[in-house]
């Protein structure tokens, strides 16, 4: 569910009022700051699109003291390198950064001695089990002039040939090749939630144009999908089998309710009598005892 957000102006509108320009990378390293200084002992995993695959990023994430691990989309002709070798005795000048030039994913990925590994991901982008074959190892990514950030790269296959091999790139160097495959599967339902963000409480139709009111209104209705999810999740084990929408058109099967399912629910119970007892009961005891945070 999300929890924090920032305002992003293009870089038209900064050029035009005469400021310096902030990159979505540098957006996104400012919150991942704030979520780290908010949790500096819990694990904190980002998963982010291609977009986001900056050397820069990823090598201040694995610099902290308590690193936070990475995971992004990997270009298949991404410069890939074996680690430094290990400085020599009587070695002059600056130490290397990275070894040998590895072949392309590309490459890797047409090789006959790859080793692919059969992997059942549980909720493959909302369409229940999927297999599929993975390889991975680790090196070095490097680009002339910026960082050489260490990685665990991850192949992904697909045996029935609906989707090209795609590649995704890991900070955590240990981390399983299977569970990197699952977070970043994860980062859908990102996409999902802002979607009906926009479609049931109008994210993308404010009628403000100051930026303190946008400031304002985005977290507030990113809040409000939260919340509704909260209340709906209360209730929605007890009274789904008989409170369940549905149209003429299209079958809704009983175990996957829609955010909109849970706005009617919440809806109806705080229109009716039991409001009160409804959102005591939504915001009684709870207790954040959940595993890594993903952003």
């Amino acid at each position: 569910m999300p929890f924090l957000s920032a305002l992003a102006p293009s870089e038209r509108y900064a050029a035009k009022r005469g400021r310096r320009h902030k990159k979505m990378t540098e957006r996104a390293w400012q919150l991942l700051l704030v979520v780290r200084r908010w949790y500096p002992q819990r694990e904190v995993v980002a998963i982010a699109d291609r977009a986001y695959a900056s050397l820069k990023l990823l090598d201040r994430c694995r610099s902290l003291r308590n690193p936070i691990t990475f995971i992004s989309r990997l270009r298949l002709d991404g410069a890939l390198y074996e680690p430094a070798p290990p400085r020599c005795h009587h070695q002059r000048g600056r130490s290397r950064i990275k070894g040998e030039r590895l072949p392309n994913l590309s490459v890797v990925s047409e090789e006959p001695n790859t080793v692919w590994k059969p992997t059942t991901i549980a909720n493959w982008y909302g369409s229940g089990e999927r297999m599929v074959e993975i390889a991975s190892n680790t090196a070095v990514w490097y680009s002339t002039g910026l960082f050489a950030v260490p990685v665990r790269w991850v192949l992904v296959h697909d045996p029935e040939g609906k989707f090209k091999t795609r590649a995704l790139l890991c900070t955590d160097l240990e981390a399983d090749p299977q569970k990197i495959l699952c977070w970043f599967v994860m980062r859908w339902q990102l996409e999902g939630t802002f979607q009906e963000v926009r479609r049931h409480l109008g994210l993308e139709a404010q009628r403000q144009w100051s930026n303190l009111a946008i400031r304002r209104t985005t977290p507030a209705l990113l809040g409000l999908f939260s919340l509704v999810t909260l209340f709906g999740h209360a209730r929605m084990r007890q009274t789904w089998g008989v409170f369940r929408r549905q149209a003429g058109w299209h079958h809704k099967a009983q175990a996957h309710p829609t955010f909109a399912d849970a706005l009617a629910l919440v809806r109806k119970e705080l229109w009716g009598q039991g409001g009160a007892d409804f959102l005591r009961v939504a915001l009684g005891d709870r207790h954040d005892k959940s595993p890594p945070s993903i952003c």
